[in-house]
């Protein structure tokens, strides 16, 4: 039966390219990855991140071949405890919140650009099913395991408020990553170091962070100082833009901030708004690293093959 099913989807595939080679590129489980389907990926990622366009081809593959790796292993956990027919109704809140990080109008020009850069629609919905399902899946396996003192961060927020004339919001990215030993996290920190150095920072995080904003070139966005935590706050307070620290020593890895850009906060500060903002950032923030070990865990587990 699985004989067949396979045989069906090369004849799918072979009649959707016209006669195109088709190549199987990967397996989970049974499950293939095709050179079609890297092709789609890669024009995903480079929308996500247009500085991808920079590399050369057989990086860009590699790095569309494991985002579509990722996507299985998660998708097939989810398979084993979410009927997929069921709340497809939050596609559409999901979508709605794409758009919005994308800085995307309305469906209109969103639809337009999917079609000039020949991007399937449904894929794309399919791709933002399966990742919110996972956050779910994250947040209720591990949210009771979430440690916040919210006293401590108050009065980090108070103390950076009054000992600041001049408050500023950054435009952040990152580079998050793990090691298996000293030796290994040496090396990797060479390799970063190199890989910025040679395809640059967005590009980087493609390759080598393991946070969820890799697939954006690690994109975090505008965030306030007061937001930030002291340790993060010494290493860029001094950096110029388009200039990056060195690794920082977090819980569960490391990671490298780049500062994008930053600007002079006028506004006035509420310090329940702000304590709500670092409240939410630290429950993601510890959230992705249990989502990490999760995920790896489950990777171990999986008949994994590449061609």
């Amino acid at each position: 039966m699985k004989i067949l099913t396979i045989f069906l989807i090369l004849i799918f595939y072979n009649n959707l390219t016209f006669g195109n080679e088709l190549k199987i590129k990967a397996k989970v489980n049974n499950e293939i990855i095709t050179n079609i389907d890297i092709n789609h990926e890669k024009k995903y990622l480079i929308f996500l991140n247009p500085k991808l366009k920079e590399l050369d081809e057989k990086k860009i593959n590699e790095i569309a071949k494991n985002s579509l790796i990722t996507e299985l292993v998660k998708k097939k956990k989810l398979e084993e405890l979410v009927d997929f027919q069921q709340n497809r109704k939050i596609i559409d809140v999901l979508e709605k919140s794409f758009l919005r990080k994308k800085n995307i109008k309305n469906n209109e020009e969103y639809l337009k650009i999917l079609n000039e850069r020949d991007l399937d629609h449904m894929k794309i919905r399919n791709k933002l099913y399966i990742e919110g399902l996972w956050n779910q899946l994250i947040y209720k396996k591990y949210f009771n395991n979430v440690k916040i003192n919210k006293d401590e961060l108050r009065l980090r927020i108070i103390n950076n408020f009054k000992n600041k004339k001049k408050k500023y919001d950054y435009n952040l990215s990152e580079i998050v990553f793990t090691g298996n030993s000293e030796n290994n996290i040496e090396d990797l920190i060479d390799k970063i170091n190199e890989s910025i150095e040679t395809i640059g920072f967005e590009n980087s995080a493609n390759i080598f962070s393991i946070s969820n904003t890799s697939k954006n070139g690690g994109l975090i966005g505008w965030i306030s100082e007061l937001q930030i935590s002291d340790k993060i706050n010494q290493n860029i307070k001094n950096l110029e833009i388009d200039s990056f620290t060195k690794p920082i020593k977090m819980s569960g890895g490391y990671i490298i901030i780049k500062v994008n850009d930053k600007k002079i906060f006028k506004e006035e500060i509420n310090i329940d708004d702000q304590l709500n903002n670092v409240i939410s950032q630290e429950t993601n923030r510890q959230l992705n690293n249990f989502s990490i070990i999760f995920y790896k865990k489950l990777k171990k587990n999986l008949d994994i093959n590449e061609y």
